[in-house]
């Protein structure tokens, strides 16, 4: 089985952070990178064979994965990063089918049985084998992993509405206003997680024919999903029958798009209750990163600590509530830090005050100063998302 991960988006609703890197390789949850979770996800199904195609801002991601994700030479395993290699001619991917479609030669390389294409942004564990005994019993060209969402999300996702048989992809819709319900429940729909397991002959044959399109959007969800439902070769994988190795009741068929910065706010305070609607964790089932050799974070001069993730290297002066501290973030006494998401070497300085905010790395924010007390101040300054999180880009100045 070969791993393909699709890391090539531009990630532009998650600005600033994306503003210097692919989103994959955005920081996330203290340590990891996103692209860490699917990865973790595949290893430890034993898909010890990834290539991660890559193309927009690129050199971040690059470097985690050569310097992480160093697998076994002697026994022919690999996570490699591939650039957009133009093989068929001067030209940028036109869509995720495209990318794969150029990238055919690690395919006929390796010679699978089967193609695991996983997005590589999604915040989640699973364990892709169970979906592959179900691709394999039923005998589909592909398997696509659906999740149940409220019916008034649908517009966000790729919608499977399921056959008769409740296992059949009866329609595949992109990002529908107004799909039909579940037939056992009405006001929910099965969204698309951007997770797919295809027989390698499917797989190839559909891009062929996708190429050929001169109508076609070239996405896996918008045409290669809807081309191999109407030729009946597509069948749904209910992600809540997944289970891993030390999952708890509440974090069991936990799956987040951290697509935009409301969505990655949320994600965070999901991890840092008493008790985790995602637990970091799990032992059973490790998300893997790399950890720079630091020493244990540091407590001094009164500082505290409350309901967060504080990361090796960091000095806390101050006081941290509810929010998630990235290594080598220095908070300076009187300095307050609430409900916030700090990436790595962010300052804050005496008396300063940060409250609902997402920091990039290298932020340095002036003794006095604050974010998140004074909202029309922040709206001409700062980034502000729809719901009403604060961020600031990689080493970005603060007044």
């Amino acid at each position: 089985m070969l791993g393909i991960v699709l890391a090539g988006g531009a990630g532009k609703r998650l600005m600033p952070l994306t503003a210097d890197r692919a989103k994959p390789a955005v920081t996330f949850g203290g340590t990891y990178r996103l692209v860490d979770f699917v990865l973790s996800n595949l290893v430890n199904a034993d898909i010890l064979r990834i290539c991660v195609l890559t193309q927009y801002k690129s050199h971040s991601l690059d470097r985690h994965i050569t310097t992480t994700w160093r697998m076994s030479s002697l026994l022919g395993n690999y996570v490699t990063p591939v650039p957009a290699q133009q093989r068929l001619g001067p030209r940028w991917y036109l869509g995720s089918a495209d990318a794969i479609l150029q990238s055919l030669n690690l395919v006929h390389d390796e010679r699978p049985e089967y193609v695991a294409v996983f997005g590589a942004d999604h915040v989640y564990r699973m364990d892709p084998r169970q979906m592959l005994a179900q691709h394999i019993e039923g005998g589909a060209g592909v398997t696509v992993a659906g999740i149940r969402v409220p019916r008034s999300e649908s517009s966000s996702f790729g919608v499977i509405s399921p056959g008769s048989d409740g296992q059949s992809v009866g329609r595949f819709l992109e990002k529908p206003a107004d799909p039909p319900g579940l037939p056992d429940d009405p006001q929910s729909v099965f969204a698309s997680m951007g997770n797919y397991i295809f027989t390698t002959k499917a797989l190839v044959e559909a891009l062929q024919r996708d190429a050929e399109d001169q109508d076609s959007v070239h996405d896996m969800g918008g045409s290669i999903l809807p081309q191999l439902t109407g030729r009946g070769e597509a069948q749904l994988y209910d992600f809540s029958a997944n289970h891993v190795p030390g999952e708890t009741s509440r974090d069991q068929g936990y799956w987040r798009d951290v697509g935009t910065l409301d969505a990655y706010y949320d994600a965070h305070m999901d991890l840092i209750a008493e008790r985790p609607t995602f637990n970091l964790y799990n032992r059973g089932w490790p998300i893997y990163t790399h950890s720079n050799q630091l020493s244990p974070a540091r407590f001094n001069a009164g500082g505290i600590a409350g309901e967060s993730i504080i990361s090796a290297g960091c000095l806390i002066r101050g006081q941290v509530t509810r929010s998630v501290l990235s290594p080598g973030v220095v908070v300076d006494p009187g300095a307050v830090v609430q409900g916030s998401v700090l990436h790595d070497n962010v300052h804050i300085g005496r008396g300063a005050v940060v409250r609902g905010a997402v920091l990039d790395k290298n932020v340095d924010v002036p003794p006095g100063a604050t974010i998140g007390v004074n909202p029309e101040r922040d709206a001409e300054l700062y980034t502000v998302s729809p719901g009403g999180v604060i961020a600031l880009g990689k080493g970005q100045r603060v007044p």
